[in-house]
């Protein structure tokens, strides 16, 4: 049985009866079975089934925010805005998937006889696991789903079990929207059913968002039974700010990056590297914003940061911040606690060896590293064993475009909020995992590359 748990209020949501061996083999044989009659279908028909799935969130965006909320703990302000990103991304895809997915053609140079006709096709691989996290429960999911199915793939969904409802009414949304049975199914599962899905013949690939340790077991297992992995995994993202930057609009982004979310985001502005000049003006700025924070019931309009997901990830949180505190690191503000509800922490002094700088601290918790100049920035970004996004904040956009070369990141922002879009491609380095999601890339992850070579009789 698996319980969800409102993390405002404590209360149970609902229970859960986990699926039984059979019901698992049941919905692998229909996923199975759905991949040769999806796959079949032409891309244009799988692209509408997905622009509806598109319409039929934004529908029912309130209803979806209000289950996110719950389950949770996101602002609803937040969760509308999740389901409102999921419809874009349906929209997205369905606009310019067959241009992602165009056979390509190669030009034949052949000296030795007559041009051939020759093209590389991309073409599904099959039943696809998704193994996603619960802090953006429609969202790691939908970026996952939307260009995977439209590709021609099915998907088995194994999400987080505090976030089963949204899980399932993923697919009701699929459902609703006409998809034929068995292209995308919720499996109410815990962890130890994974091993034994990613060794079922029927399955084909895997995809997972979540911790290192998650990732390098599922890594491990995809690899031995040579199965296709995407792997997007922590970050301790930096956010350097040199001393010409407009330290208003950085302070501003920068509390939103890291504080959006309760702090519970991959991609959270989690290391701010200052430029020792404007360090102090700097400072200033955030403890600004952080003050115009408002906690609280996440279902009030009123209220800008709800509470951690779960009690467990609070007290994750608390640990780090003691345990960075212990090693000399000055507390600016926050750290008090209720339940879920952690207040925003600001920490200055935070150096490597620290567990702030070197862990990825998953909740409302942002450090201020010094940094003598751009060089050591860089350094400071880069001493990291994660390597997911980062930004600059300069206002000389020349030499931002050259240190933006030097850091160790799937993504760097500049002057701009670090974040997750359809139109880019999104993924990390190091510990922060391989593979992209999003974008061109990420549709043809989980496609067979085929070239096909004709040759004159």
């Amino acid at each position: 049985m698996f319980t969800s748990i409102n993390p405002y209020s404590q209360k149970r949501i609902q229970t859960y009866r986990a699926d039984s061996v059979p019901a698992i083999e049941r919905k692998l044989k229909q996923a199975d079975r759905a991949f040769a009659d999806w796959s079949a279908l032409s891309l244009p028909e799988r692209t509408d089934y997905l622009r509806k799935v598109g319409q039929y969130l934004t529908a029912n965006k309130q209803r979806y925010g209000e289950l996110i909320t719950a389950e949770m703990g996101k602002t609803m302000k937040e969760a509308i805005g999740e389901v409102e990103k999921c419809a874009a991304t349906c929209t997205f895809y369905a606009d310019h998937a067959d241009a992602f997915l165009a056979n390509q053609s190669i030009q034949s140079d052949r000296t030795d006889g007559p041009a051939e006709k020759s093209f590389v096709t991309y073409q599904p691989l099959g039943v696809v696991l998704a193994i996603m996290p619960w802090n953006f429960p429609f969202w790691q999911v939908m970026r996952f789903a939307i260009p995977g199915l439209i590709a021609g793939n099915v998907g088995l969904l194994k999400h987080a079990p505090n976030v089963f409802g949204c899980s399932l009414a993923i697919e009701e949304a699929f459902r609703e929207c006409g998809l034929p049975t068995g292209v995308f199914q919720s499996l109410l599962v815990d962890v130890p059913v994974v091993e034994d899905l990613l060794k079922d013949k029927r399955v084909k690939a895997v995809t997972l968002t979540g911790s290192g340790r998650a990732g390098s077991s599922v890594a491990g297992i995809a690899g031995r039974e040579i199965k296709k992995s995407v792997l997007e995994l922590g970050g301790s993202d930096a956010l350097i700010v040199l001393a010409d930057a407009d330290l208003d609009k950085a302070a501003e982004v920068a509390v939103k990056s890291r504080m959006q979310n309760a702090g519970q985001s991959c991609i959270a502005a989690k290391r701010f590297i200052i430029e020792k000049s404007v360090k102090k003006a700097f400072t200033e700025r955030v403890l600004h914003q952080i003050s115009q924070i408002r906690q609280g019931d996440p279902m009030d309009e009123a209220t800008t940061m709800g509470p951690m997901a779960r009690l467990d990830l609070a007290d994750s949180i608390e640990r780090q911040y003691q345990q960075t505190l212990a090693k000399g690191a000055k507390r600016l503000t926050g750290g008090e606690r209720e339940g879920c509800n952690v207040q925003p922490i600001l920490l200055d002094n935070v150096k490597p060896g620290m567990a702030a700088f070197d862990e990825e601290t998953f909740g409302p918790l942002a450090v201020l590293i010094d940094a003598k100049d751009e060089v050591d920035a860089i350094r400071l970004a880069n001493h990291s064993d994660f390597g997911l996004g980062s930004a600059i904040w300069t206002q000389d956009l020349d030499r931002a475009e050259r240190l933006a070369y030097q850091i160790q990141a799937g993504s760097v922002f500049i002057n701009g909020l670090m974040r997750s879009d359809a139109r880019v491609p999104f993924g990390g380095i190091k510990m922060s995992g391989f593979g992209r999601e999003l974008s061109e890339a990420g549709i043809k992850e989980f496609t067979n590359v085929k070239t096909i070579w004709v040759e004159k009789s």
